[in-house]
């Protein structure tokens, strides 16, 4: 009985674990993507129209990445949490892959052409998260905030890189206290601080003729993981 042909998406997940399974045995320069997909019995003609490099595979990987992240992530709930879901939920993908994605990293030191394309994707890949999790990610505040989780995910990357627990007990820790640091950062950032008071007038001030309104509560301040209408945890800890 012939086996029915594969979907696209299996099709893609088989590439992608035909090359990190053939990176984690040669390295990722020494892999071949025609010799993986062959190694692993998937068509050519097919690898080349939806493959044409390497970095195809690698674009598709973390596209496949956000994906799950995004499936993790709690529809409700404090953004903060959730957040930290859906990083979770995209380190379980690093995971599945693990020998063939700490190969590429090894390589990356020495394919700058290769990281600055990385940067660009995973720099986009943190914006889906946030606008996720309920954070806004728009404007220069959006900007900030979107570095700023660049940051906590590449601290926790490298927690992740030396995590032997099956779990992943040291990421999540890590992501834990990267996420607490950039929470505390942002709160100290200028736009996030009370107005400074107004210097007393110089001459004495006109009483008023009526009885002025009771002064408004200044606005809460938006951290990283909150903002307007939307509550956070105070708790606080490692960013980059």
């Amino acid at each position: 009985m012939d086996t029915p042909p594969l979907d696209t998406n299996q099709f893609d997940a088989a590439v992608i674990g035909a090359v990190f399974t053939n990176a984690g045995l040669v390295g990722w320069r020494d892999t071949s993507l025609v010799e993986a997909a062959r190694d692993a019995g998937l068509d050519l003609v097919r690898l080349r129209i939806r493959f044409p490099d390497k970095a195809a595979v690698l674009l598709r990987f973390g596209t496949m990445a956000d994906q799950a992240a995004l499936a993790a992530t709690p529809a409700t709930g404090v953004p903060r949490d959730r957040l930290f879901d859906a990083v979770m939920a995209r380190f379980d993908q690093l995971q599945a892959h693990r020998d063939g994605v700490l190969a590429l990293m090894e390589a990356l030191r020495f394919d700058p052409a290769t990281t600055l394309l990385l940067y660009g994707t995973t720099l986009r890949s943190m914006k889906w998260m946030l606008d996720a999790a309920g954070i806004p990610s728009q404007g220069l505040t959006g900007q900030l905030r979107i570095h700023g989780l660049l940051a906590v995910w590449t601290y926790a990357l490298r927690a992740w890189e030396r995590d032997g627990g099956s779990d992943l007990p040291a990421t999540m820790a890590a992501v834990d206290r990267a996420l607490d640091r950039a929470m505390q950062a942002e709160a100290l950032l200028p736009f996030n601080r009370a107005p400074e008071p107004f210097p007393p007038e110089p001459f004495p001030a006109e009483p008023p003729l009526a009885d002025p309104l009771p002064d408004a509560p200044p606005p809460e301040s938006p951290t990283l993981l909150s903002s307007p209408g939307i509550a956070s945890t105070p708790d606080g800890p490692e960013v980059l």
